[in-house]
């Protein structure tokens, strides 16, 4: 997601006067509802789309990736296809107070971007989705430039054709724009850094309308805050211009073992994986649920990108201690096969990597929760997970369910915490309490089990939360999310956004 902002209620919105010496600042305009006709005035001014309810294409375009927030009936979904369409609609919301939503990939976890779903806490809204800007440019320096609206698996396909490589997640529909502006945690993560690490300017239209073109030396307090800070507080960003580095080989790896072994695998793994070579990444999960027949199952998954015959080697201090896996699968990939392959489209044309109109992918409701892990768990830690996966099988209706560690260290803590909005660098790694069910289905039992989880797991791991994996549930998220970060975030919009344009119910 880009994020969502939601305009301040009874408050017009407006730039900041900055009156002279010899005049006063100019009055507020008087807001008004916005008629059929300036809704028609606004759809003839955009070089996009823009849909309302009884479009045709307004049921196609106001969905995201999450089924729970389908019942969302946004006031209208502009489609940007440029820059002044985003800033025509940041008028035009702000002229007759309408709330404002953002989208890009459409991931947000709390339902934000939707525009207006039920317990959300955001109003119906006139969202602006940038997945109508997407094109993507390799540039005469190695450097990309990529439109917000771009999906990894596009991104993936474009800089991996031209040898080159990002780092990033897995999931093929994810925005690049939501990935990077939250930090960025993937697959490669502890050779490369975060996403937001290899990012080296970013357009960003603020709520007085105007084009930031920010980087290190211009607009460098919010290009900072774009670092890490999450989306929707600042403004839309419109592209992202990343350093790319050379395309690796990559060898991919899966290793599975029995339940009754989780407890010396995690053991094992949470000691070797933060501070193995910096060339190996793994993600260990302990799943569970009705595709689970024999019971759940720990796995451990991820990349190496050193000489393939030297795997087992840097395995070997895991393995001693995790025991032997009951399944121990390897296989060497481009780093364009590689990435096709974890989003689950290793046979599937790039145009057909979606979820939307020809795509082969489907959209599957889910519950899910965060943690940001700084120590290894004692022995009560892991029992913890082991018991909170073993009552998985007693929700009734629940899909998949579980904990996923993705292991950071390497790359990742060679940053200083302040150094980007990013704060975790020295977490060993990003946790997440995930539970899919039925599309449809009442989220309550779901919800209830991924936030007892992360409760459960609060004496281990303290408060410490990833805003890409944001959950509404947290009870001081500005802290969770970006720790000694939040208060310069939130100097940083204050500045950007004094009248609170863009507002959610996670702000900081």
């Amino acid at each position: 997601m880009v994020g969502v902002g939601v305009v301040a209620a009874g408050c017009a919105p407006r730039p900041t006067p900055h009156p002279t010496a010899t005049s006063a600042p100019p009055p507020a305009p008087t807001p008004r509802a916005a008629t059929i006709a300036d809704w028609t005035a606004l759809a003839a001014s955009i070089s996009g789309h823009l849909a309302r309810p009884g479009d045709a294409s307004y049921n196609r375009v106001r969905i995201t990736e999450n089924p729970r927030w389908d019942a969302a009936m946004p006031v209208a979904v502009l489609t940007a296809a440029r820059n002044a369409d985003v800033q025509a609609a940041l008028a035009f919301a702000t002229r007759h107070e309408i709330p404002l939503a953002l989208r890009s990939g459409g991931h947000s976890y709390p339902g934000y971007s939707a525009g207006g779903a039920p317990d959300t806490g955001v109003s119906p809204s006139l969202v602006i989705d940038t997945r109508g800007m997407k094109g993507i440019q390799i540039l005469a320096n190695n450097q990309v430039r990529i439109g917000a609206g771009a999906s990894l698996a596009q991104v993936y396909a474009a800089v991996g054709a031209r040898e080159r490589a990002i780092a990033g997640g897995s999931c093929a529909t994810v925005g690049i724009a939501g990935l990077a502006l939250g930090g960025g945690v993937g697959v490669l993560v502890r050779n490369y850094g975060l996403t937001c690490d290899a990012l080296r300017e970013v357009e960003i239209v603020t709520a007085d309308g105007t084009l930031h073109s920010a980087s290190e030396t211009t607009d460098s307090d919010l290009f900072w805050a774009c670092r890490g800070g999450g989306g929707g507080h600042l403004g839309v960003v419109t592209s992202l211009t990343f350093a790319t580095s050379q395309a690796p080989q990559v060898t991919m790896f899966s290793l599975s073992w029995p339940f009754a072994a989780a407890s010396r695998v995690i053991a094992a793994w949470q000691n070797w994986a933060p501070k193995a070579d910096r060339r190996l990444w793994s993600t260990l999960k302990v799943l569970s649920g009705p595709r689970y027949t024999s019971g759940p199952k720990v796995f451990v998954s991820g990349t190496w990108l050193g000489p393939r015959g030297s795997l087992a080697a840097e395995f070997a201090p895991f393995l001693a201690r995790a025991g032997t896996p009951a399944s121990n699968l390897s296989g060497l990939h481009s780093y364009a096969d590689a990435m096709a392959r974890y989003a689950g489209c290793a046979n599937i044309p790039v145009s057909q990597c979606t979820t939307g109109p020809g795509g082969k992918l489907n959209r599957e409701s889910f519950s899910a929760s965060t943690h940001m892990a700084y120590r290894q768990l004692d022995s009560a830690g892991i029992h913890q997970i082991i018991d909170r996966v073993a009552s998985i099988r007693s929700i009734t209706g629940v899909g998949e369910a579980g904990i996923s560690m993705d292991a950071l260290g390497g790359a990742v803590a060679d940053v200083a915490p302040d150094a980007t909005a990013f704060p975790h660098r020295a977490a060993i790694a990003s946790v997440q309490y995930t539970c899919t069910f039925p599309n449809g289905e009442s989220p309550q039992q779901f919800d209830a089990f991924v936030r007892g989880f992360r409760s459960a797991m609060v004496p281990s791991w303290g408060s410490g939360a990833y805003v890409n994996y944001a959950d509404p549930s947290l009870e001081d998220p500005a802290t969770a999310y970006f720790a000694g970060n939040a208060a310069r975030l939130a100097s940083i919009r204050t500045k950007y956004d004094p009248t609170g344009v863009f507002t959610q119910p996670q702000a900081y």
